[in-house]
């Protein structure tokens, strides 16, 4: 029988009904600005839909032209709930949604289980959030494909650039890292602090701080690994909580970039 990892924040950060889901994600993809970029890899929000679902949208509606080549997905997130050292995998089979089942790619997964930065770990997984509101969007551009989830911990971006090496592939693997920007500033600082953040990320300048974004070890392993494939970052989108749905006096900020 299949091991199931059923989600956790479906309700919280976004809808549990999912015919409230499916409109919501529809509504959120077909207002979202289209950059015909083509992306191998993309930096995403994960704050709830209200919040930073339309920046999340702009860089998933980018995969339009190319949805039917992608079959496999590898998400990096960075562990919110558990302490990690290194990269955890959990030991499922399926990571569930309200949208249906996606199935764990279980040769990625061989592909990198040897690796000394890549443990299991179910508990890193159960209530991450960073990973599971990226779904509903894929399962709704892509529909069929497979997933290697990994929450990112204590690690080196050098760490997490060898594994992508090993998960790369072609145009078959899209890789997501789920990054939020600077948390709580006031809407002005959050606003200057979040463009440069963007700036160093655009000139893959891999020393991006915790501070400036909450998946920054997941981020620098990725611009090391898009400089290693001459990859080019465009940025998509860029707001923070301020320009959606919260105050101004403290906000979080969001990017959608683009690495093709």
């Amino acid at each position: 029988m299949a091991m199931i990892r059923s989600p956790a924040v479906a309700g919280l950060f976004y809808p549990a009904d999912i015919q409230q889901l499916r409109h919501d994600v529809q509504q959120l993809l077909s207002h979202a600005k289209f950059h015909d970029t083509k992306p191998k890899a993309l930096i995403v929000p994960h704050a709830g839909y209200i919040y930073s679902g339309a920046i999340a949208a702009t860089a998933y509606v980018s995969l339009k032209t190319i949805s039917t080549r992608i079959q496999r997905v590898v998400l990096l997130g960075p562990a919110h709930r558990v302490a990690v050292y290194g990269m955890a995998l959990p030991s499922v089979d399926v990571f569930a949604t309200p949208l249906g089942a996606v199935r764990l790619d279980t040769k990625l997964i061989q592909e990198i289980e040897h690796l000394p930065q890549v443990m299991v770990s179910d508990a890193a997984h159960a209530l991450e959030h960073s990973l599971e509101v990226q779904l509903p969007f894929l399962q709704s551009m892509l529909g069929e494909f497979s997933l290697l989830p990994l929450a990112v911990g204590m690690t080196s971006a050098e760490a997490v650039a060898e594994v992508l090496d090993h998960v790369w592939g072609g145009e078959e693997t899209l890789i997501v890292v789920s990054s939020d920007l600077s948390h709580y500033l006031p809407y002005d600082a959050a606003q200057q602090t979040d463009l440069g953040t963007v700036q160093s990320i655009l000139q893959f300048s891999r020393s991006i701080e915790q501070a400036q974004a909450c998946g920054n070890i997941p981020i620098n392993g990725l611009i090391l690994a898009a400089r290693k494939h001459h990859l080019k970052p465009q940025l998509l989108d860029l707001r923070n909580s301020g320009d959606t749905a919260g105050s101004r006096d403290h906000v979080v900020g969001y990017a959608a970039i683009a690495f093709s």
